[in-house]
């Protein structure tokens, strides 16, 4: 089945207007860098994945229809709005509150299962962290709403399919972006190893930023 009989136009500018918007700083991006700089490559990575996942969500909520119902219904907008904003605030409280490294850059990628010393974050926390950052922010769902349609051709035959598949690829493009983003923070990490104080307040700064993405998510009225 070719793009044309599926109804997906104009796909280079697609590509190239996804890799333009995840480049773009924000809650992922920030989040993606504080685990990166934090610890190291492996904590990064994980975190990206994470982010990717949470991602998935959309898409396919989107696809079935659950976005639409988020754009239609005020209450539904209103109820996911606040959960999300509560986590990001969540989320940045814990950055705040974390506890200076002793071994930086390799807290959380030496620390593994629950079983976590000085309050440190197993992987499996950096994973689900990541995801639930994403999938609990409406945004995201109503910006593939927004932003997938103009891809399809009017009156296509297979709307839900091209629908998925253009979320498909918004979300494998944004992987390589992820991952960039991650090496480059576990890099500035290595080359800030004796700089553990600086990075400590890196990590508050990103709370703060976190903290900030909530409160604005939680004043924005619904698009």
């Amino acid at each position: 089945m070719s793009l044309d009989s599926l109804g997906i136009q104009h796909l280079p500018l697609f590509i190239a207007s996804g890799w333009l918007l995840n480049l773009t700083p924000g809650p992922d991006v920030f989040y993606i860098l504080t685990n990166g700089l934090r610890g190291g490559w492996r904590a990064g990575v994980v975190a990206a994945l994470g982010i990717t996942a949470g991602c998935f969500v959309h898409i396919f909520a989107a696809a079935v229809g659950v976005s639409a119902l988020i754009t239609a219904s005020a209450t539904a907008f209103t109820v996911l709005k606040w959960l999300g904003a509560a986590y990001l605030v969540w989320v940045g409280v814990q950055m705040l509150r974390s506890p200076k490294p002793t071994n930086a850059p390799n807290l959380i990628a030496t620390c593994a299962g629950t079983d976590c010393a000085s309050g440190l974050k197993s992987l499996k926390q950096v994973f689900l962290q990541g995801f639930w950052t994403n999938a609990l922010n409406p945004k995201v769902a109503l910006f593939f709403l927004a932003f997938l349609p103009q891809f399809i051709t009017p009156g296509s035959a297979h709307p839900t399919l091209a629908f998925t598949l253009l979320g498909l690829l918004f979300n494998l493009n944004a992987v390589p972006i992820n991952l960039g983003y991650a090496l480059l923070a576990a890099w500035a990490a290595q080359r800030m190893g004796t700089l553990k104080r600086g990075m400590h307040w890196l990590e508050r700064g990103a709370g703060a930023l976190f903290v900030g993405f909530g409160i604005k998510l939680a004043l924005s009225a619904k698009p």
